[in-house]
């Protein structure tokens, strides 16, 4: 039998946050074959009950489905955890953001995977990221668990470095764990390549943007890029996999008349969004911040020459396989785009583009994962684990929250 009974703590997939459900997907799945006679992992993420979303008119308003949020999220979820306390030995948080959850879970015996400080910003940024008092309360509740948590798991040192200098988590328990690609990313062709494309597209070359419309994806760089670069390639159709449009970027579109030559795609299997990878011209990520950057490793995976911001968590990533622009230099990136499409500027080989995604794997962040909560059956919290950062620094987290209280 396995030893170690460990609880893998999903989000609610009707909030729709994809990255997130593909963490725990890939958790289980590497678990569950790779390590199955060491661990018994299971699923834990009670059902959604919409409540006010059953309201006559008012539950289709977004509003009503954001309130359902918050209830299932500080209700539903709690109440769930605490009636299950005796089925599991370990506890892992795939999404830093239900880290609240630890203040009904034995703490020690928990772990919070931080992929970025986005749940945060309205405590340590809050003039840029004003908020209500309500929303800091949560987001301090929130940030609070994470400080209780025995582990941290970060995806990149650049984000275990935001940590430290914010000094949000005691250093001794951040844990190095990158993400991987699905098995559907891969350079290989597949059957579903030749219908990934709507049909008046099919013929038609394309730059590719994967991922939602939030405020530092920068939408509005990617659109001015696109129609610069389309002036001089007016062939080109700009594909975005994810949203829905924010207003301002709607009208944004309608004042570049670019409506019909981009095409948005919602709800996609990941093996048609892996054949938009491997069909288009270019993979675009003009972000003005990202904690990993899935995007771009996926890209790579697919044999898909990558366009990304100079950010440091991207180049911890992309390395030399990516080619790099100034963040929001909308002209330097027409140029470095337009060069390669004309074939001025050469973008890094194929070959390199997949070797670096090969030095990416699920497995590896399934192992290095088990590797910690494993040594919870043996020794105290925030025991040094083979890929911690800081191992063995003076503890901090107990003056974090305060800290945190006096910015906001």
């Amino acid at each position: 039998m396995p030893s170690l009974r460990l609880a893998v703590i999903c989000d609610f997939p009707e909030e729709g946050w994809h990255s997130m459900d593909l963490c725990g997907e890939m958790l289980l799945r590497e678990l569950r074959s790779a390590h199955a006679d060491a661990v018994q992992a299971e699923r834990v993420c009670p059902p959604f009950r919409r409540c006010f979303g059953q309201l006559p008119l008012l539950g289709r308003g977004r509003r009503a489905f954001n309130a359902d949020r918050l209830l299932n999220r500080f209700w539903t979820f709690p109440w769930h955890l605490r009636t299950r306390l005796g089925d599991f030995e370990c506890y892992h948080v795939c999404d830093h953001s239900y880290a609240h959850l630890v203040h009904v879970l034995p703490a020690e015996q928990t772990g919070v995977y931080c992929h970025d400080l986005d749940a945060f910003r309205c405590l340590i940024e809050p003039q840029r990221n004003p908020r209500p008092f309500w929303f800091k309360a949560m987001a301090r509740r929130t940030l609070q668990g994470l400080q209780k948590a025995a582990w941290v798991f970060v995806n990149t040192r650049e984000v275990a470095s935001q940590l430290e200098a914010r000094q949000l988590v005691d250093p001794a328990k951040i844990v190095l764990a990158p993400l991987g690609t699905a098995p559907e990313f891969s350079p290989q062709p597949a059957p579903a390549d030749r219908t990934a494309l709507p049909r008046e597209l099919s013929d038609a070359p394309y730059l590719l943007h994967v991922g939602s419309c939030i405020a530092r994806k920068r939408i509005d760089v990617l659109l001015n890029v696109f129609a610069d670069v389309r002036r001089r390639h007016p062939s080109f159709h700009l594909i975005k996999v994810g949203g829905p449009w924010q207003p301002e970027q709607a009208e944004q579109l309608r004042q570049l008349g670019l409506s019909k030559a981009v095409t948005q795609l919602v709800g996609l299997d990941r093996c048609v969004v892996a054949a938009l990878y491997r069909g288009a011209a270019l993979t675009l990520l003009p972000s003005e911040a990202e904690g990993f950057g899935l995007p771009v490793l996926e890209a790579l995976a697919c044999g898909s020459v990558v366009v990304a911001s100079d950010l440091p968590a991207v180049r911890e990533v992309g390395g030399e396989a990516v080619v790099y622009c100034p963040m929001g230099d909308v002209s330097r990136w027409v140029e470095t785009v337009d060069g390669i499409l004309s074939g001025n500027q050469p973008p890094p080989p194929r070959a390199v583009r997949l070797a670096r995604a090969e030095r990416f794997s699920w497995r590896s962040h399934a192992t290095t994962i088990l590797s910690c909560y494993e040594q919870s059956l043996a020794s105290a919290p925030g025991a040094a684990c083979g890929l911690a950062i800081g191992q063995g620094r003076r503890a901090t987290s107990g003056i974090c929250a305060n800290k945190v209280d006096e910015k906001a």
